[in-house]
């Protein structure tokens, strides 16, 4: 059965969660609030990480484009990209952004560690490394699972933060913390610690 999306006017999908929800089927919107991160939480985060006109954000393990996509909405100067793994989710992704008429919005179905970290300014987290723990939810099957890959994603991320410039900035949601190196500088933290800023020294 094909989806078809409610057609509602553009900055109406943003106004609630639940709108931004019609952009997916059901299936997808079933997973928000385990999966997506909450458009409050990406109105903070995009306006830290907008740091200045032509920013360039990478958000790591995109989904469906939740971030990407209403990032670039609330924050139209700057140029938001999303990595994933799955191409299921990258095809709802380039949907829904094409329904929003996105122009500062790029989705590649590619494993982070493939990317030149050196393309992109700034950067988003949602411990999109978690579902390789055991006894966590986990958006499908389709790939392998394993602690040893919770830890190899995250001294892989760790050390490409390390290496990034002073002033890059990195914004993470609902994350231990083990990916971010010493040399970045806890600057704010918003919902009793669940978000936090960094910048690097």
């Amino acid at each position: 059965m094909t989806f078809i999306p409610s057609s509602l006017s553009i900055d109406k999908y943003f106004e609630t969660d639940s709108n931004f929800g019609y952009l997916y089927p059901k299936s997808i919107r079933q997973l928000d609030k385990t999966h997506w991160s909450p458009l409050y939480i990406i109105h903070y985060a995009a306006k830290f990480l907008a740091d200045k006109p032509g920013a360039r954000i990478l958000d790591i393990g995109s989904g469906v484009g939740k971030f990407c996509l209403a990032g670039a909405h609330f924050k139209p100067e700057a140029f938001f990209y999303g990595v994933e793994q799955r191409a299921s989710l990258i095809a709802h992704a380039e949907i829904a952004r094409k329904i929003l008429g996105s122009k500062n919005v790029i989705f590649q179905h590619s494993n982070f560690t493939q990317l030149d970290f050196e393309n992109y300014d700034h950067f988003y987290f949602y411990n999109s490394f978690y579902e390789n723990l055991s006894g966590t939810d986990k958006i499908d099957e389709d790939l392998d699972y394993s602690p040893s890959l919770f830890s190899y994603y995250n001294r892989f991320l760790l050390k490409k933060l390390e290496s990034k410039c002073a002033g890059t900035r990195l914004v993470t949601f609902q994350s231990f913390g083990s990916e971010v190196p010493a040399n970045f500088q806890l600057v704010n933290q918003k919902i009793d610690g669940l978000l936090k800023f960094w910048i690097k020294t």
